[in-house]
């Protein structure tokens, strides 16, 4: 068994950023000219002068509001697709409303690099529980493992126990989805009395894998390794193990990505080890995404992974830099929860919560009466499920017991038990 998907994983760092500089800039000759939006986004740059991450910083950041904005005036991708990914394809819908599509060819979103450090090979099968619906989650780690060689069931989310019968059935050597659901898949097993003793790897995302959950999994002889990444821009890093399966340090970035940590709000790179907002850079010729902000958080590592793979590694998710929040693997915005409040006068104020209920995401809509109205908390879980397509409770709360901080989501998971 090779220890590396391919040898670009062990180019020396110097090789890399070169020849990562001169895919971008041959890209941008192609693309700057084929969407004008594009290029008046970017201010009308010279491809050939950027040559070095100093000259990619003089760019400006696209964030989600931007993006969000420039598809409602220029429907539905805003100018930034190349026509030729719109013949034949897929596009997906993610909260905002944002528009995504899929890229070209085989693995268009490099998934298939995460699933290999993870130790999925040729002839493995595997039980995929992310979203297929509307979002592009289920098909950027389905479209990775095919294009990797393995049998993909698209079991996609919900249905335990139907998805406990298949997997007993079919018996897959590994599991993707999200981090939490893959244990309420394992204990309605042991409730059935059903052997999925066969998953023996998974690939997480969507959401944090907690330390304690992690040692769960290895309780089960289960090695569980988790993945970065975005509807828009695909797997941006993953996580490699040692050979017992322990994870190394960090997050390792993908290639053809160019990940930079910017000062939140503003586009200035910050020194390796400072925490800030990370910005992508994305060589992905169907939907060329340059410095795109994707709102979380995150480090730069010094030095190179333990595994041998010699790109830039990244601290992994570390929070949100504005109040965006996932929430079992899809975003709340407050926006959203600026809607809730608008469709329902009774409410005067809101405020988001979301906790952890053992091992999975809950969240908790706690809402201030206006004066002498009744709230009816039924009518506005129904709401919240409606606007953010996942469910939620919803408490009343006395009136002027919400901080008054401009805070509309609390996110109040402990990302370090």
């Amino acid at each position: 068994m090779t220890a590396y998907f391919d040898d670009r994983e062990t180019r020396a760092p110097d090789a890399r950023e070169r020849e990562t500089f001169e895919g971008l800039r041959a890209l941008l000759a192609r693309s700057l000219k084929r969407l004008p939006a594009l290029d008046a986004w970017l201010g009308h740059p010279d491809p050939a002068q950027l040559a070095d991450r100093a000259a990619l910083a003089k760019l400006p950041v696209l964030r989600k509001p931007d993006l969000m904005e420039m598809q409602a005036e220029n429907p539905p991708f805003g100018g930034l697709a190349d026509p030729e990914a719109l013949k034949g394809n897929r596009v997906f819908l993610s909260p905002g409303p944002v528009w995504e599509p899929q890229g070209l060819g085989a693995d268009p979103w490099a998934a298939a690099r995460a699933l290999f450090a993870a130790g999925f090979r040729t002839g493995d099968i595997l039980h995929n529980c992310l979203a297929y619906h509307m979002t592009p989650g289920g098909f950027i780690l389905d479209e990775g493992a095919r294009a990797l060689g393995c049998l993909v069931f698209p079991a996609g989310p919900g249905n335990t126990e139907a998805q406990v019968d298949a997997a007993a059935r079919l018996k897959p050597t590994g599991y993707a989805g999200t981090p939490d659901y893959l244990k309420v898949i394992l204990e309605k097993a042991d409730e059935l009395g059903r052997d999925l003793g066969s998953i023996k790897r998974a690939l997480v995302s969507g959401g944090a894998l907690f330390p304690s959950l992690r040692t769960y999994y290895a309780g089960r002889g289960i090695s569980v390794l988790q993945c970065y990444a975005t509807a828009d821009l695909g797997v941006i890093a993953y996580e490699s193990a040692d050979a017992e399966g322990a994870p190394h340090p960090g997050m390792i970035v993908n290639e053809e990505m160019i990940v930079e940590i910017v000062r939140p709000g503003t586009g200035d790179p910050l020194p390796d080890g400072e925490v800030g907002e990370l910005v992508v850079t994305s060589l992905n010729p169907a939907y060329p995404l340059i410095r795109f902000g994707t709102g979380d958080l995150s480090a730069i590592l010094p030095g190179t992974s333990p595994c041998g793979r010699t790109n830039m590694r990244i601290s992994g998710w570390m929070g949100r830099a504005d109040q965006r929040t996932k929430v079992k693997g899809m975003f709340v915005d407050p926006r959203q929860i600026a809607e809730i409040v608008k469709a329902h006068p009774e409410i005067a104020r809101a405020r988001l919560v979301v906790a952890r209920a053992g091992d999975a995401d809950a969240m908790t809509l706690k809402v201030e009466p206006a004066s002498g109205a009744t709230p009816d908390t039924a009518v506005i879980e129904a709401t919240l499920a409606a606007v953010t397509k996942l469910r939620g409770t919803v408490e009343i709360a006395a009136a002027g017991s919400l901080a008054n901080d401009g805070k509309v989501i609390a996110d109040e998971r402990d990302y370090t038990a």
